[in-house]
């Protein structure tokens, strides 16, 4: 990675560590940006994470896409969500369901898993790294159309992040550590 692009990812990562220290406290004010600062630094020097490879390119349009489309899925299963549990009679029955994914990076793996648990309605519960599968909590399986709608928005998450991280075009596996 080269030196600039590191910094500005460290920088980044501080930034997005103390901001979560000042909405944690729930109050904006100069001692807890200082003190989320503090603990930000501490974490980053004491607890290291180990370099995650970074593949392709970010497609900006793409991103946006990416966005709005996932904008619309949390607002859409929220009400389906919400119907379920107000409806009467018995509630759908639920199951695990598995879907197979083509993603290469596991970076973008994860953020697509991430973007299927955000979704109210399903949650991943395990990841099969080496296949690509993901083994998700899906909470209604009642009918082929459900779990035809929940196929259909795994593949367009997929596809989405994709376009927006891991086009064939920009792809270069990353290298093996020795």
């Amino acid at each position: 990675m080269r030196p600039m692009r590191a910094t500005l990812l460290r920088i980044a990562i501080l930034v997005a560590l103390t901001g979560v220290w000042v909405l944690l406290w729930g109050n904006y004010s100069a001692a807890n940006a200082v003190s989320g600062l503090a603990v930000a630094l501490a974490i980053t020097l004491l607890l290291p994470m180990p370099p995650v490879p970074v593949q392709g390119r970010v497609h900006p349009l793409s991103v946006l896409r990416l966005v709005v489309r996932v904008a619309w899925y949390l607002v859409v299963s929220s009400v389906q969500v919400s119907w379920l549990a107000i409806k009467p009679g018995p509630a759908p029955p639920s199951g695990v369901l598995r879907a197979e994914v083509s993603i290469k990076s596991d970076l973008v793996l994860v953020f697509a898993v991430n973007i299927l648990t955000m979704i109210p309605g399903s949650i991943v519960l395990e990841i099969d790294q080496l296949r690509r599968v993901l083994y998700c909590h899906v909470i209604d399986v009642g009918s082929g159309v459900a779990v035809d709608r929940f196929y259909r928005q795994v593949a367009e998450v997929e596809r989405l992040v994709v376009a927006a991280y891991e086009r064939d075009e920009d792809w270069q596996p990353a290298e093996e550590a020795a």
